[in-house]
């Protein structure tokens, strides 16, 4: 899978140890740090022994905006095949956390990019669906609504994508995704309601005039403006962010493909956020390719339609 803007194929099939939080510095991308290791005990049975050695490591440069670039776990998951009709359904309720997504769900990634972002790959099970094959187990075991995604935790399964992202961010370990700030809070809140509205307007745009575009995407931009200690919606990377990118990252090529609408034209903000967003490693890993996102999008919204 590529990501959304022009980002290259999806994660490799490979784990990599990382230094843990809570180290984290900046850099000028020239600046070198020099770290000594001896004996790494890795628990109480096993022992990694390491010879003594100087490893140097070069580090990039950290942008106060972005804090999300400390969020990088170094952990790239092998993605496991969607399960379909004929799969054995899993050990459902045997104290596993399970988040039940599809590849493809704009709304289960945004669930995704909430798990990764916190670091719990190693925590968070992935369940992939096979939407146009589903398993009659999922609906009848799993998650009635029988729609994705849906996280099983503590022997309870729950939906809805903009309450799993909250639910994730408060009940899990790792970063902070929702700000302490109150003014910042009644903000997110108000942008998280707005999600709907925005994906059927510029949804609307599709079949007729692409001007329908304008008015969402320029709310988008003001949002982007109201603070000026980062480039994200509420300054520094958070759920809100979370809960657009997914759309953003098929509706602009779908538009510049199909109505020739370039979203960030005139949109000087939107246009650092979709480079900012592109920073994220944690989101990269759940992108697909815009060619295969555009042509879904025309079967989905024009040739059915016609």
């Amino acid at each position: 899978m590529a990501a959304l803007f022009g980002v290259s194929s999806g994660p490799k099939a490979r784990r990599e140890f990382s230094l843990p939080s809570p180290l984290s510095c900046s850099a000028s991308a020239s600046e070198k740090v020099l770290l000594k290791f001896s004996t790494l005990k890795m628990s109480s049975s096993l022992k990694l022994q390491l010879r003594p050695a100087t490893i140097t490591c070069k580090l990039s440069a950290v942008s106060s905006s972005s804090p999300t670039r400390a969020m990088v776990t170094g952990v790239k998951e092998v993605l496991p095949q969607p399960l379909t009709s004929t799969s054995a359904p899993p050990s459902v309720f045997d104290g596993t956390t399970r988040l039940y997504i599809s590849y493809t769900c704009p709304y289960a990634q945004r669930v995704w990019i909430t798990r990764n972002c916190k670091g719990l790959q190693e925590k968070i099970q992935l369940v992939p669906i096979d939407l146009k094959d589903r398993p009659a187990w999922y609906k009848e075991k799993v998650y009635p609504a029988n729609k994705v995604p849906s996280l099983e935790h503590n022997n309870e399964v729950k939906g809805e994508s903009l309450d799993l992202i909250k639910y994730i961010d408060s009940h899990f370990e790792g970063p902070s995704l929702f700000p302490d700030d109150p003014a910042k809070r009644e903000f997110a809140e108000e942008l998280l309601s707005y999600t709907g509205t925005f994906y059927k307007s510029v949804v609307s745009s599709f079949k007729g005039d692409v001007a329908e575009a304008d008015d969402p995407f320029d709310y988008i931009e003001t949002a982007l403006s109201k603070f000026n200690d980062g480039h994200f919606f509420l300054g520094q990377f958070s759920l809100v962010d979370i809960a657009y990118a997914p759309f953003v990252e098929r509706f602009q090529p779908f538009l510049l493909d199909v109505k020739n609408y370039d979203i960030t034209e005139g949109r000087p903000k939107l246009a650092e956020w979709v480079k900012e967003m592109n920073n994220i490693e944690a989101y990269k890993q759940t992108c697909q390719d815009p060619k295969e996102l555009v042509e879904s999008y025309k079967k989905r919204f024009l040739e059915q339609s016609a």
